[in-house]
């Protein structure tokens, strides 16, 4: 089998090239990788489309990698949280593009796209302007807009534990999009705080198989998002 273990994070995304559509985990800090979003920052990628469920806090992870310049669009559901200050200010100054979704709609393209579904129908924003441009049909009298699949060139996604393998097991939250990421990327890019021999994570608690990762790298104490926007940080 695959040994999918590399030895850092800056070799992890070494291949990202500008343009790609990259998926970053998230919902909380519990599945927000930091040090893989600093390490893009440091690689030097742009022009970059970016899925994830929020545009990040503070001035770190993914709201750094913004502020930056690096990220051309955005496809998310919540542009805008308590800690989110970069994306508002960039998208009121034109500067970054804006394709919203909302969350359960978002996480079933992002599935979808992982199990080769091209596209789907759903009763979510019918009636509103997140409908304007889309093809809807009437099911059973209820009125339905189609939603494309999503996929993505890269992902990158935090896990509790994995094996050398690639199977995962993950922390809270992080199951959220985490799981789904990895499969609608064509390379699923994920660090863990720990990293175990084959066989000691009980293969009914895998959450994602080692067939949808490519690559893990070891983070043993990832930085905390909450806590780094208390205390004012920035990155880099």
């Amino acid at each position: 089998m695959i040994d999918k273990r590399v030895a850092s994070a800056a070799e992890a995304v070494a291949d990202v090239h500008d343009g790609a559509t990259v998926m970053i985990g998230g919902f909380g800090e519990a599945g927000s990788p930091i040090e893989l979003i600093h390490a893009l920052i440091d690689q030097g990628a742009r022009g970059l489309t970016v899925v994830s469920n929020n545009t990040g806090s503070g001035d770190v992870g993914l709201a750094a990698l913004i502020k930056h310049g690096r990220v051309a669009k955005v496809i998310c559901s919540y542009p805008r949280t308590a800690n989110s200050t970069v994306f508002p200010e960039m998208y009121r100054a034109g500067r970054i593009e804006l394709e919203l979704v909302p969350q359960g709609t978002l996480a079933e393209r992002i599935r979808a796209g992982g199990a080769g579904i091209p596209a789907f129908y759903t009763a979510t924003a019918v009636g509103t302007v997140l409908e304007a441009g889309k093809e809807t049909r009437s099911f059973a009298g209820r009125t339905c807009v189609m939603e494309h699949g999503l996929t993505a060139d890269f992902s990158l996604v935090k896990a509790r534990r994995a094996d050398r393998y690639g199977n995962l097991v993950y922390n809270k939250t992080a199951r959220n999009f985490g799981p789904i990421m990895c499969t609608a990327a064509s390379v699923s890019i994920v660090q863990v705080e720990e990293m175990v021999s084959p066989g000691e994570i009980d293969p009914e608690v895998v959450v994602t198989p080692g067939v949808f990762v490519k690559r893990v790298v070891v983070v043993p104490d990832p930085a905390l998002e909450s806590q780094w926007v208390r205390e004012g940080r920035s990155y880099p």
